[in-house]
């Protein structure tokens, strides 16, 4: 079984010296597709454009090459590599994530049930030490301790499509351009 907390210690350092946070470090894919999955982003802008997974990428293949070249190969078996932002409706691993995000809808998954409930969807409220508080529809506001935490990750609402923007949109007007032209022949064929 792959070490992530090992895996964690190994990258968080790489993405820290390109200025990232480092948001999840996990396995995917199971025996029939081993995925190492990274996701970071920008503190400042909470996003990472293509070049950053890139630059990323690259940092924690050569970590892991000379990993492999000196026996120590933290991943046994052969495995993709994949660096991405978290996205929009993104993963909330990291205590700060549920007060950053204070007043947005979520779905926190528990490790054990808490007052009968194992999923809780709502209203992110805030953070006091280590407990969250989220508003859950149709009950009320409950307060957990992070650490009974299995999963959770923003939904995608108005709300926060209007709370966020992409760091840029530069090229998306040529984009839709050449969209337009390659769709022409298609309407003239017809």
């Amino acid at each position: 079984m792959t070490d992530l907390a090992l895996l964690h210690r190994l990258i968080e350092p790489e993405a820290q010296s390109l200025g990232f946070a480092l948001v999840r470090v996990r396995m995917i894919g199971g025996k029939s597709d081993p995925t190492l999955q990274v996701m970071a982003e920008r503190p400042d802008t909470r996003q990472l454009t293509i070049d950053d997974c890139a630059d990323l990428s690259r940092r924690i293949s050569d970590v892991m090459d000379i990993l492999e070249e000196q026996g120590r190969d933290p991943i046994e078996e052969a495995y993709r590599l994949e660096v991405s932002s978290p996205g929009i409706d993104r993963p909330l691993t990291r205590l700060a994530d549920f007060a950053d995000w204070a007043g947005h809808e979520a779905r926190i998954h528990l490790d054990a049930p808490v007052g009968g409930r194992k999923q809780l969807t709502g209203d992110l409220v805030g953070v006091e030490g280590d407990r969250v508080t989220i508003d859950v529809k149709k009950h009320g506001p409950m307060t957990i301790g992070f650490a009974q935490v299995a999963d959770a990750k923003l939904l995608l609402t108005d709300r926060l499509i209007a709370a966020t923007k992409p760091l840029s949109t530069e090229g998306a007007d040529e984009y839709e351009d050449e969209a337009d032209e390659d769709a022409a022949p298609a309407e003239e064929q017809a």
